[in-house]
């Protein structure tokens, strides 16, 4: 029997829904790799509304996907950026920018937005998933926590640039610092262990002082300040760009983070790592910076620091991570007496030495010597494992992670004169 008019012509329709419909799905699969936040209920609302919408217009078509797929306005840019990627029309890939738009075209189109990059990577990736058909790819993922781990393990200086994308990727996944520290203040408490006299005293001018019921209270809690002062001379230059990566994903999920770089010079990053998008918030830094890779000077950047910092960010239980190899080769006395003053200002003092994940590893240098005394831990933080372990380190009390300081110290001590320099 001949098949009906109406549906031969209802087919080709439904054919061109079908892969408009796999096109978004795609789509909805790069925003994810590029780290947005879209589930299997958001692609499904974008596919229906689409088809009430329609596609007839650009405009219509790009807000229809924005309203369905994007609820935080800090991820308007790389969603922006990964719709000119994706749905970039076939004119504008092949022929490109037309002569008479001159140079100004041509700056602009080397000057990219935050948010290029990412989006650039995650259309690769989507691309190479859909070209590629591997028959062993039950072998690929049974061997996938393997090769996790070898990441896990390895050097952050001897990490390719896809290694190090992968591993920033993975600092999002981190169990992050959630720590409480008591303060002075109370808080109303029915299980305290405290009796709070000014309660009792208000609850009863409600009955004209004829009823006094008890009343308590305990130590108001709080999330202590997080100081980071990160090292980014020439040394360190290749573990201090990742690690702030952490210390962005630390910002967006933690209260009270304040960071700071210097080299030869002392840097506040912490508005620019506010920023929600990793991109933008990386530019930002990197533009406000203007030491990057150069000399080293870290007694002269913590005097500048105790000066002019620490009165404001220091209080409350305050922890400091200094990120530093310690290779200080000037004015060791002002180093010494800045780290003691930083010390005392602050309930815990951590030194995160990635040359410690060297073997056999000794603290020989003048400046490393003058700076242990001081510390309260001691911690390598040349891979991921390490940045784990400092995670659980801060959430926990001081406990083990200082018994390393505590190592070279004693061992300073007996090599007394004799120690190498």
């Amino acid at each position: 029997m001949p098949a009906a008019p109406d549906a031969d012509k209802r087919a080709p329709e439904r054919e061109e829904g079908a892969r408009l419909a796999d096109r978004i799905v795609g789509f909805a699969r790069m925003l994810r790799r590029a780290g947005l936040r879209v589930g299997p209920a958001a692609v499904m609302d974008a596919i229906q509304a689409v088809v009430r919408v329609g596609v007839e217009r650009r405009d219509d078509f790009y807000w229809t996907l924005h309203a369905t797929l994007i609820s935080r306005h800090e991820d308007h840019a790389l969603f922006d950026a990964a719709f000119r990627l994706y749905w970039a029309r076939r004119d504008e890939r092949d022929e490109g920018r037309t002569e008479d738009e001159g140079d100004e075209a041509e700056v602009l189109r080397e000057k990219k937005r935050a948010g290029d990059r990412r989006a650039e990577d995650a259309l690769d990736e989507e691309r190479r998933a859909i070209i590629k058909k591997r028959p062993e790819f039950e072998l690929d993922a049974r061997l996938s926590f393997t090769a996790m781990e070898v990441l896990r393990q390895k050097d952050f200086a001897q990490m390719s640039a896809e290694e190090v994308a992968k591993a920033r990727r993975a600092m999002r996944d981190l169990v992050l610092p959630f720590d409480r520290v008591a303060t002075r203040r109370f808080r109303p408490d029915p299980h305290g262990a405290r009796i709070d006299p000014h309660a009792m005293l208000r609850a009863s001018l409600r009955t004209g002082g004829d009823l006094i019921l008890p009343k308590f209270r305990s130590p108001r809690q709080i999330t202590p300040p997080l100081v980071a002062l990160v090292d980014i001379s020439g040394s360190m230059s290749q573990y201090s760009r990742v690690f702030l990566h952490f210390l962005h994903a630390l910002t967006e999920k933690r209260r009270r983070v304040f960071s700071f770089t210097f080299g030869t010079r002392l840097t506040n990053i912490t508005r620019p790592l506010s920023r929600r998008d990793p991109d933008e918030a990386l530019e930002e830094a990197s533009e406000a910076v203007r030491d990057w890779s150069g000399g080293t000077r870290i007694g002269t950047a913590l005097g500048d620091f105790n000066r002019l910092w620490s009165r404001r960010v220091l209080g409350q239980g305050a922890i400091v991570l200094l990120i530093t190899d310690g290779l200080e080769r000037d004015h060791i006395d002002v180093l010494s007496r800045e780290m003691e003053r930083l010390s005392k200002s602050c309930r815990r003092l951590i030194w995160l030495n990635p040359l410690l994940g060297f073997d056999g590893f000794e603290p020989r240098a003048r400046g490393m010597r003058a700076m242990l005394p001081h510390v309260d831990e001691l911690r390598p933080v040349h891979n991921l494992d390490a940045l784990g372990d400092l995670c659980a380190a801060l959430t926990d009390a001081p406990a083990q992670g200082g018994d390393l300081a505590r190592h070279f110290q004693r061992a300073h001590m007996k090599g007394g004169r004799n120690a190498n320099v």
